[in-house]
Parts: structure tokens; C-alpha cells; sequence
């Protein structure tokens, strides 16, 4: 099983400079794939989550939030797609935010921030660790995604859906890749079943 780690706050606004694509290379070992430069890594590899967290945290230059999902979690959203058969529009953009631990809400959702006037976020599902929805390109839309934390009461992580996509295409490829090598292994061997 591949584990999905979403790191928070990297590389926001020339704040905490990092370059994710590094950290992957020092942990090849655990097959380590780079996805953009916001933080987040798929880790093919991963052996316990205690060792990779801590792995992650002594190779980090900053105190980070570091959240953690299992690959069947992000191909299992992808396969719901909260988001519909809907298109983007030019000017929102669909984002996932990821909890560092499941939340409950306190607001009944569907919900927008503010809740009056103009929305800047629309919160429209949540499941577990994952909170969806959609943003305006907006400076003040930062300070309204960061309310998602106080909300769930869990500090959150937030990627563009299209981030989430790239993800689940290599955690796919993954899968085929594993799918292929079993076939190859087992071919030539004697049927023994009956």
C-alpha cells in the first residue's frame, strides 16, 4: 500500500521555501514520487507511518503539519468525485482540503464563507479527512480556507482537485504496474487449482 503524505504550508507566498523534489530524491528508497512543489509526495514504499513520519520530520528544515492518507482513501474520492460532471469555471478553482485527523463540522454543509454576501469557499461535501469544494481566485479567499481548520476542529491541508487527480494517475499506475508484475512472475507456472 502507497501512503499519500500532504505537507502544509510549503512554498505559500515565499514563506517556508522548500523543494519537495529533493526530499523525494533523499528518500528513494521508499520510492518516493514528487507531485508539484506545494508538498505533496506519494510514497510507494512507505514501511511503518511512524517511521515515515519521523523520517519526514528529520529531513524537514521547518516544522510542518504533515498529514498522511493510505492510497485506497484518495482512489476511493476519486471514484466518488464530489465534485460531479460539472467543468471548472475559469475563475473558481475545485480544491480538496485534507484534515490531519477526521473532524466533525460545526456548520451544516453546504456552507459558504462568508456566509453573507459574496462567497469566497463553498464547503459542499465532507467525508472522513477530506473536506471539498470551491473557490474564487481571490486574495481574501486564503483567510476563509484557513477557517476549515477551526471548523473541523483538525488542522487542514488544502490541494487543487487537479493536484488530487495527479495523484491518483500514479497511485494507478502504480497498481497496474504491480498487476503486471504478479502476471509476469505467475506466467509459465503450473495450474494447481481444480
Amino acid at each position: 500500500m502507497a501512503i499519500v503524505v500532504f505537507m502544509r504550508g510549503i512554498n505559500v507566498g515565499g514563506h517556508r521555501r522548500f523543494r519537495p523534489s529533493v526530499l523525494a530524491k533523499e528518500l528513494s528508497a521508499l520510492e518516493v514520487v514528487n507531485v508539484g512543489a506545494a508538498g505533496t509526495l506519494v510514497v510507494r514504499r512507505p514501511g511503518s507511518r511512524a517511521r515515515l513520519r519521523a523520517e519526514l520530520v528529520r529531513k524537514l528544515p521547518f516544522e510542518a503539519e504533515v498529514a498522511l492518507c493510505d492510497d485506497r482513501d484518495l482512489l476511493q474520492l476519486e471514484k466518488e468525485n464530489p465534485f460531479g460532471i460539472e467543468g471548472p469555471h475559469p475563475d473558481i478553482v475545485r480544491f480538496v482540503s485534507i484534515l490531519s485527523k477526521a473532524g466533525r463540522c460545526t456548520a451544516a454543509i453546504p456552507f459558504r464563507l462568508p456566509p453573507d454576501g459574496e462567497w469566497f469557499v463553498r464547503v459542499i461535501a465532507s467525508k472522513e479527512r477530506f473536506v471539498c469544494g470551491v473557490y474564487r481566485r481571490n486574495m481574501k479567499t486564503i483567510g476563509y480556507l484557513g477557517q476549515i481548520d477551526k471548523l473541523f476542529g483538525a488542522p487542514a491541508t488544502t490541494r487543487n482537485w487537479n493536484t488530487i487527480l495527479a495523484v491518483v494517475q500514479i497511485l494507478k499506475r502504480r497498481l497496474i504496474e504491480n498487476s503486471i508484475s504478479t502476471r509476469s512472475a505467475n506466467y509459465g507456472r503450473p495450474n494447481t487449482g481444480g
